[in-house]
């Protein structure tokens, strides 16, 4: 492989290893969804069972605190 060979290649290696790096810019959008919308639902599925409870402690607590 001759020297002009070696250069021309590592040119084109350069400019397609740039052109990747512009198109592949957006990141993990599709991860980054996913992950918010699993924690979303984590917390209305928890919220729907401790909710109850919660409230009731809540209550308990501010009635212990105020007095009756």
């Amino acid at each position: 492989m001759t020297t002009r060979t070696r250069t021309t290649l590592a040119a084109r290696l350069r400019t397609r290893t740039a052109q990747i790096a512009l198109t592949d810019d957006r990141g993990d959008v599709p991860g980054w969804v996913l992950v918010t919308l699993m924690t979303a639902g984590l917390v209305v599925a928890i919220w729907a069972v401790a909710g109850p409870a919660l409230t009731n402690m809540f209550t308990t607590a501010l009635a212990g605190v105020t007095g009756p």
